[in-house]
């Protein structure tokens, strides 16, 4: 894990594109998280994906391509498949969307009183919640795909 760690803090020094960098920072945090996990700190390790990694890594990748717009904002036609992939995926979301809220069953909450502690909302957010944090992972992972899209078709451009 220290390799991970300290390659991808490398990475984030060296990479001479700011999105380059910005995804070795993520790694970085990644690996940092993955140390919490073996000092047995799970509480610590998911708070540091979910801010570090979820939040601030996104949010410069968001930054970085809202600010160099000038260069990613050329609309290419889109193709069937992209469409077709395109809609499928929303169709999933909502879906996905429709099956939690009728699951859910919110009418059997009348009055909840609050009597958790820090080690039970710890515990609940590693083993309970593990599946929605594993889409939430997969979505955080998805915004660093399209972020690596959209440099790789800056990249191309410039060549």
């Amino acid at each position: 894990m220290m390799v991970l760690t300290v390659g991808s803090a490398i990475v984030a020094l060296e990479a001479k594109e700011i999105i380059y960098g910005a995804i070795g920072l993520a790694g970085s945090l990644f690996g940092v998280a993955t140390l919490f996990f073996l000092l047995n700190a799970p509480y610590v390790a998911v708070f540091q994906i979910a801010v570090y990694i979820g939040a601030v890594a996104v949010l410069i990748l968001f930054t970085v391509m809202l600010v160099r717009e000038e260069k990613w904002s050329k609309e290419l036609p889109a193709s069937s498949l992209t469409k077709l992939a395109g809609i499928l995926t929303g169709l999933a979301i909502i879906l996905a969307l429709v099956i939690a809220v009728v699951d859910t069953n919110l009418s059997q909450f009348t009055n909840i009183v609050n009597t958790a502690t820090f080690v039970d909302i710890g515990q609940l957010i590693s083993t309970g919640d593990a599946p929605i944090l594993l889409v939430l992972a997969l979505v955080l992972a998805a915004s660093v795909v399209g972020a690596l899209t959209l440099s790789r078709a800056d990249r191309e451009e410039s060549e």
